[in-house]
């Protein structure tokens, strides 16, 4: 039987100052489970990928386009190919957000699996 691929075992990447990243990819999407430390500087951007966000722990504000969503554990939003978003933590404790995109980010790459 061969062991599952599993977050707590990859190697966080730092992408700017407040916030860090894992990798996963698949064939025809990437999975991204990201921390987001309160007091960021958001980074609104758009780019060619369709996207889902998902926040797992802590609460944030998600802009999409002209629409901000206030979002806590369990919320989830669309974010359309070439539309502007960003997201900002919100509260005093992490937030924990998950991306899937599609088609698959070349522009990212796999995360490591440490040592056991």
């Amino acid at each position: 039987m061969q062991k599952a691929p599993n977050w707590n075992a990859m190697e966080w990447e730092d992408v700017r100052p407040g916030i860090r990243r894992k990798v996963f990819h698949g064939d025809n999407c990437t999975v991204v489970y990201n921390a987001v430390e309160p007091g960021n500087e958001p980074k609104p951007h758009s780019h060619d990928y369709e996207q889902i966000a998902y926040v797992a722990e802590g609460t944030a504000h998600y802009t999409v386009g002209d629409v901000v969503y206030s979002m806590s554990p369990g919320s989830i939003v669309f974010i359309p190919s070439s539309v502007m978003h960003f997201i900002e933590a919100k509260g005093d404790t992490t937030c924990i957000n998950i991306d899937v995109f599609t088609p698959r980010r070349t522009d990212y790459r796999q995360s490591a699996v440490k040592d056991d």
